[in-house]
């Protein structure tokens, strides 16, 4: 919204999901002639959201059309994530681990592209995962803890008591994907706690 010559306000659609704390972000977009502005994040106004977690790590990942990364997540060091697409479009999914959520083991799936300019805010304890379905993307993440290898874990992407509804049935994976396990089966010390 314009305020003024020069001056304007910025504000942001939030959007619940039936996963708790887990956040659908719709920042306003702020056109002329020239283009577009728009706030890709703001402490105090991401605060306003429930999103108070220090930053302490960005990644940017390009991925051709098909491919599929996750479902990821670390435990210890659980990783929030606040996540968006710069060019392209994705298929981004997040599934609820956290033992004791009401939502435990549900996933949630979304469209987020460069068009939309929609972020997710994924919070710590939900896996991740994404899966391109424009020709590329260069998809862009926050994270709220340093990635650690020794406390990562792979849930199998098509794991069917999960039952995610991906826009693919083959699609490009790394062998670490392709070696995930089903939820069911992961270690029970393998999970955060609500």
């Amino acid at each position: 919204m314009i305020s003024g010559k020069n001056l304007f306000v910025i504000a942001m659609n939030i959007i619940k999901t039936q996963i708790p704390d887990l956040l659908v972000l719709e920042p306003e977009i702020v056109t002329d002639d020239r283009g577009f502005f728009m706030e890709t994040f703001q402490s105090k106004r991401y605060e306003e959201c429930g999103i108070n977690c220090p930053f302490v790590q960005d990644n940017i990942s390009e991925s051709i059309q098909g491919t599929l990364r996750g479902l990821h997540y670390q435990y210890p060091h659980s990783q929030g994530k606040l996540v968006q697409v710069i060019s392209g479009s994705v298929f981004d999914v997040a599934v609820d681990i956290r033992r004791g959520s009401p939502s435990y083991g549900k996933w949630f799936g979304t469209e987020i592209s460069a068009e939309n300019k929609r972020q997710l805010w994924l919070p710590s304890g939900c896996a991740h995962g994404f899966c391109v379905i424009s020709g590329t993307a260069l998809f862009s993440y926050k994270c709220t803890d340093f990635y650690n290898p020794k406390t990562e874990h792979t849930i199998i992407w098509n794991d069917e008591e999960i039952g995610i509804d991906w826009p693919v049935s083959e699609p490009v994976i790394s062998s670490k994907d392709a070696n995930g396990i089903k939820l069911k089966n992961m270690p029970l010390e393998n999970f955060p706690t609500l």
